[in-house]
């Protein structure tokens, strides 16, 4: 989609969620590339601060910076708030966190905050942000799901399941808000070069290489409005789709053993 094109139909403004590093930044120089302003949200001000300065200089666009944690209480609305006055034509549902660990060790503090995180506050952003789309019949979301999202994941379980469920959340929102003509995409990537991967504790790619976090931003933003659901990688693609041809209860322990041999001790 040409730039003129891609900004007219999803601009003015993009909101990108876990703006402050990896793919959230690479949203925001893309988008900013593309001719959107920005709303860059994430808990780490400096970082945002820094990021909004050089999309300013560097591509002439307005940046707004919302430091919040989507984990507080009513962070939805006040950032909502935050956005007052301003068009959003693209929602970016990139903030998450993931862990690996035994269930049974996990911290259940941690493990209910993933949870609000990578699935709660995706439900509320989408309900603030997307009805004015749907009103103006154009519009846009990126949901960041994972190719955790197509199997049961031992040792990442509470991870696996909130990519499901952003998945699957997304993929019906895209039949629901079609006809409205709102686009939504859920991107799952695999391994990617950010510093998402040695917080959550994987120590590399379960297979093949580890992927571009650009190449992947961009990739799915060519997608936007074309496609339903995008997995980079052909061997991400293949891995997606096996989960299909066996019992799931074979599938689970496989990627069990895949996952327990790129934990980080």
């Amino acid at each position: 989609m040409p730039v003129m094109d891609f900004a007219a139909r999803y601009g003015p403004w993009a909101l990108v969620t876990g703006a402050s590093s990896g793919l959230g930044a690479c949203f925001a120089r893309d988008l900013a590339g593309r001719g959107l302003d920005l709303v860059l949200v994430a808990r780490r001000a400096d970082r945002l601060e820094a990021l909004a300065a050089e999309l300013e200089r560097e591509h002439g666009r307005s940046v707004r910076s919302l430091p919040m944690d989507l984990c507080a209480e009513d962070a939805a609305e006040a950032l909502h708030r935050g956005c007052d006055g301003l068009e959003i034509g693209l929602l970016v549902n990139n903030a998450g966190f993931g862990a690996t660990g035994a269930f049974l060790a996990d911290d259940p503090d941690r493990d209910a905050r993933m949870v609000r995180l990578n699935c709660e506050a995706v439900v509320r952003t989408s309900h603030l942000f997307l009805p004015a789309m749907a009103e103006r019949g154009r519009g846009g979301m990126v949901v960041v799901a994972s190719t955790a999202s197509f199997q049961p994941c031992p040792w990442m379980a509470v991870y696996g399941a909130t990519k499901a469920f952003d998945l699957h959340l997304a993929e019906a929102l895209a039949v629901e808000l079609e006809p409205r003509g709102v686009d939504v995409l859920a991107v799952c990537p695999g391994h990617t070069d950010t510093e998402f991967h040695a917080i959550a504790g994987v120590k590399g790619p379960v297979a093949g290489g580890s992927a571009d976090p650009a190449a992947v931003v961009k990739g799915a933003l060519d997608r936007l409005g074309r496609r339903q659901t995008w997995v980079p990688g052909w061997l991400n693609r293949c891995m997606s789709w096996a989960p299909r041809f066996g019992p799931r209860r074979l599938t689970a322990r496989l990627t069990g053993r895949l996952l327990a041999s790129r934990m980080i001790a």
